[in-house]
């Protein structure tokens, strides 16, 4: 169980991750075209602030829905103690997801929620001397 716990973990780290490198493009376009319409139409400043606060608000919704799950899939293959109920909560949200997070979220349950998994994360951490 704990290579299911490790592959949970990078599935995780990888969607998070894409999410956030989603976010930072959503913020570059909508700059570029925040910028471009500013420069081009010098009548009026409106529209140019509010392309860039839309990409802004974007750019936040698509990070605040990424980095959970990046976070969670780090202290997943790290075996962090409160990961597997961070993660619980993580794949339950991802149910609503479809397809992918879908997927990922019914998988993310059976593994945390397997009494093995329990019992591999209820283990104080081992020293190494």
């Amino acid at each position: 169980m704990a290579q299911h716990v490790k592959i949970l973990g990078t599935l995780h780290i990888v969607l998070g991750a894409l999410g956030v490198f989603g976010a930072v493009i959503v913020l570059l376009i909508f700059g570029g075209i925040s910028a471009f319409v500013h420069m081009a139409d010098r009548s009026t400043d409106v529209p140019a602030p509010i392309v860039g606060l839309i990409g802004v608000l974007v750019f936040i919704a698509i990070l605040v829905l990424s980095l959970p799950g990046l976070i969670i899939g780090i202290g997943l293959v790290q075996f962090k103690p409160w990961a597997r109920i961070a993660g619980i909560v993580v794949s339950a949200l991802d149910l609503l997801g479809f397809p992918f997070h879908t997927a990922l979220g019914i998988y993310g349950l059976w593994v945390l929620l397997n009494p093995e998994t329990e019992r591999m994360f209820a283990r104080p951490p081992m020293r190494l001397a």
